[in-house]
């Protein structure tokens, strides 16, 4: 009995040396994929837009990722009455996302994005005009998931977000210079799950 009491005490003590060896080492089952669909409608404009990202797990409250979107802009009556605008644009991205509990999480994401835009004047007023730029993008706020837990990181989520940077280009800014509300719909997928402990991966 003493010596069964003995090596539990001791398998206990490696299980625990081990895990406090591997904390704060990069993992790969903490690895996740994913993507979402982007979407905002106000007085005149719609953005819609995709946005697929890679990133890592740092603990059971951080995420971060980088990402890559794609965006379609288009607006009626932009400068005058008739007139359209039609903006495509794509760029790199990341982002964090912290989750004070497990169905709840805060986001704040970076973007760059290359942009063409195509002005269409009211009939008759003058030819179409084409130009291209880039612009920054900073996207904050929050959403809802299915449950983030400790384990596992495969969820569906909703997010609305704002670009508090306002920067006149950004597709995610009216033509007063409005941040519009963006609405994004995804699924987080996590990665090498089957490798995965039964008490979690922390």
């Amino acid at each position: 009995m003493l010596s069964g009491l003995a090596f539990h005490s001791i398998a206990q003590k490696e299980g625990k040396e081990k895990e406090e060896g591997t904390k704060g080492k990069f993992k790969k089952e903490n690895l996740f994929t994913g993507g979402d669909l982007t979407a905002s409608f106000y007085s005149g404009g719609t953005v819609l837009g995709i946005s697929p990202y890679f990133g890592y797990s740092i603990n059971r409250y951080i995420d971060v990722a980088a990402s890559f979107g794609f965006n379609y802009v288009s607006e009626r009556n932009y400068f005058s009455d008739g007139d359209k605008l039609r903006q495509n644009d794509f760029g790199p991205g990341a982002f964090v996302r912290i989750f004070p509990v497990h169905f709840l999480f805060v986001q704040a994401q970076y973007e760059h994005n290359f942009i063409r835009q195509k002005y269409i004047p009211t009939p008759g007023t003058g030819p179409d005009e084409i130009v291209r730029f880039d612009a920054n993008s900073v996207l904050v706020g929050g959403g809802y998931t299915t449950g983030r837990r400790d384990g596992g990181n495969t969820f569906y989520y909703f997010s609305v977000m704002f670009d508090v940077a306002r920067v006149a280009e950004s597709p995610y800014v009216d033509a007063d210079g409005r941040a519009v509300p963006i609405i994004k719909a995804g699924i987080n997928i996590g990665l090498f799950q089957e490798k995965r402990s039964k008490h979690g991966r922390w």
